[in-house]
C-alpha cells in the first residue's frame, strides 16, 4: 500500500476516534439529567431500542437516542391553532379537548382561540396561558375576528388551524388565506348540512374532517370527495374497570337499592335530545316494572330553563317523582353508566354519539334511537328502536328488563366493539397523520 494512502486512512481512523471521544464526553454530562426521559424516548416512534440505553455501551446508544429526539422534534412538530366559539362544554369540545391533550403528549405545540365568556377552558389547563387567543365569532361572517386570529397566526408562527364549530369556519378561512402562512382544516360534529355557499367560501380548506360516514356523506355536498376525511371519535377504555365498586358506591349516593333496575339517560337537555320520549317510555315501563328508576343527566343551557320545568312537570303529572333522579353535567359519568343496567340514547338526531360509547366502553347495555350516529356504533339491531317513539322505547326497555342474559351478551359484544373500532390513540393517529400530510412533514420511521 503507498505511505500516502496508508497515512490517509490513518487520518480518517483518528478523526473517527476523536469526533467518537469527542460525543462520549460530551453526552455523559447530560445522561444524569435526560435518564428520567429514556422510557419516553424509547416509547417514541424513531427512537426504538433493543437494549437499555444504560447498560454497556448506553452512552452510544443515548446519544443516538438524544439525536434521534432531537430531529424528531423538528422534523415531526406541528404548531397549531385550534378554534372553538362554544360556550358550553359538549360532545364536540370534548373532542377538542382530547386532541389537544394527546397532540401536546406527543410533542406538537397547541394554540386555542376561544370565546371570552366560554365556559369550559379549565379543561384545557395543560396548555401554556400565553398560547390562548380569546376572540368573539358572533356568526359565520366574523371578518374582524378573521383579523384577530390571521395577526396571532404571523406573531406565533401558526402552522395549521383547526375549525371546529360552523360559524368558526368562515373566520378561519379568511385569515389563512390573509396570512397565507397555514393550512386550513375542519371538523364537522353534526350531521346537519352546511349551506351552499360553504361551497366557494370554504375553498381553501385542506380537508374536512367527519366524525362518521353520515356527516362524511353530507360533506361530500359541499367539498370535493377528496378533501373529505372521516375519522371516528374515539375515547379512552380502560382495560379494567371495577363496575361493580362504582355502581355500588352511585347507588348508594342516590339511595338506590342495588337490585332495583336503573335506567339511564346522558345529554344536554333540549327537544332534539329526546328527553321527553324518555319520561313517556318511563311511565310506560313503570306500569310492568314498578320498581324501576330513572336518571336523567344534562343542563338545560337555556336562560329560563324552560325544558327542565317541562320535563320534571310531566314527571309529576305521572306520579313518579320518588324515581326519578336529575343530575346536572358530570365531569365522569362512569359511576352513572356502571350502576345502570340499561342506557338509553333515546335522541331524534346524533351524527356520533359520545354518551353511547361511554356506555359501551364500560359494558353497559345501550338502547338507541335509529340515527345515523347510532347505527355506526351499535351493530346489533335489536338494540335499536324507531326515532320520537316512545312506545316502542318503552316495548325495548322492558324486554331488556325482562332477558338478564341478552342484557349481558350485549353489553359485552358493545364494548368489543368500542375497544376495537372507538379507542382514543386511533382518533389522534389518524388526525397526526393528516396533519403531517397537509403539513408535509417528515416523521422518522418507526
Amino acid at each position: 500500500m503507498p505511505l500516502r494512502r496508508h497515512l490517509l486512512i490513518i487520518r480518517r481512523q483518528q478523526r473517527r476516534l476523536i469526533l467518537h471521544n469527542l460525543l462520549n464526553t460530551t453526552l455523559f454530562s447530560f445522561i444524569h439529567y435526560f435518564k428520567p426521559i429514556t422510557p419516553f424516548l424509547r416509547q417514541q416512534r424513531g427512537c426504538l431500542f433493543s437494549q437499555p440505553l444504560f447498560a454497556s455501551g448506553g452512552r452510544i446508544r443515548f446519544a443516538r437516542a438524544f439525536f434521534c429526539f432531537v430531529v424528531r422534534v423538528k422534523l415531526w412538530q406541528v404548531r397549531i391553532l385550534q378554534i372553538s366559539s362554544a360556550r358550553t362544554f359538549g360532545g364536540g369540545e370534548r373532542h377538542l379537548v382530547d386532541l389537544c391533550r394527546e397532540l401536546t403528549n406527543r410533542g406538537h405545540q397547541i394554540f386555542v382561540a376561544l370565546r371570552p365568556t366560554n365556559e369550559w377552558q379549565e379543561r384545557l389547563d395543560f396548555i401554556p396561558p400565553e398560547n390562548f387567543l380569546y376572540v368573539s365569532i358572533r356568526n359565520s361572517f366574523g371578518m374582524f375576528s378573521a383579523k384577530k386570529i390571521g395577526r396571532f397566526i404571523e406573531k406565533e408562527q401558526i402552522e395549521l388551524v383547526h375549525a371546529h364549530v360552523a360559524r368558526d369556519y368562515l373566520a378561519a378561512s379568511i385569515a389563512v388565506r390573509t396570512v397565507k402562512m397555514a393550512k386550513f382544516v375542519l371538523t364537522r360534529h353534526v350531521v346537519f348540512p352546511l349551506k351552499p355557499f360553504h361551497r366557494f367560501a370554504l375553498r381553501n380548506v385542506e380537508a374536512a374532517i367527519a366524525v362518521s360516514p353520515p356527516v362524511g356523506e353530507q360533506l361530500k355536498r359541499i367539498f370535493p370527495a377528496h378533501k373529505v376525511k372521516i375519522i371516528p371519535n374515539g375515547i379512552a377504555i380502560a382495560d379494567n374497570y371495577d363496575k361493580a365498586g362504582l355502581a355500588e358506591e352511585f347507588r348508594a349516593f342516590h339511595n338506590i337499592p342495588p337490585d332495583i333496575p336503573l335506567i339511564a339517560t346522558i345529554g344536554e337537555l333540549k327537544l332534539l335530545k329526546g328527553q321527553r320520549d324518555f319520561v313517556l317510555a318511563a311511565n310506560e315501563v313503570k306500569k310492568r316494572f314498578p320498581e324501576c328508576f330513572f336518571v336523567i343527566a344534562g343542563m338545560d343551557h337555556t336562560i329560563d330553563k324552560r325544558f327542565r320545568r317541562e320535563l320534571k312537570r310531566l314527571v309529576r303529572v305521572f306520579g313518579y317523582e320518588d324515581s326519578f333522579v336529575w343530575l346536572d353535567w358530570l365531569d365522569d359519568i362512569t359511576p352513572l353508566i356502571a350502576a345502570a343496567d340499561i342506557f338509553v340514547s333515546p335522541s331524534h338526531s346524533e351524527s356520533f354519539g359520545l354518551a353511547i360509547l361511554d356506555a359501551m366502553a364500560i359494558g353497559t347495555p345501550v338502547i338507541a334511537t335509529a340515527t345515523d350516529g347510532a347505527k355506526e356504533l351499535i351493530s346489533e339491531e335489536n338494540a335499536l328502536v324507531p326515532i320520537k317513539d316512545p312506545i316502542a322505547l318503552a316495548e325495548k326497555i322492558c324486554w331488556f328488563i325482562g332477558h338478564e342474559e341478552a342484557r349481558t351478551q350485549l353489553g359485552v359484544m358493545l364494548r368489543a366493539n368500542a375497544v376495537e373500532k372507538f379507542r382514543l390513540d386511533q382518533m389522534i393517529d389518524a388526525t397526526e397523520d393528516l396533519y403531517l400530510k397537509i403539513c408535509q412533514k417528515s416523521e422518522p420511521p418507526a
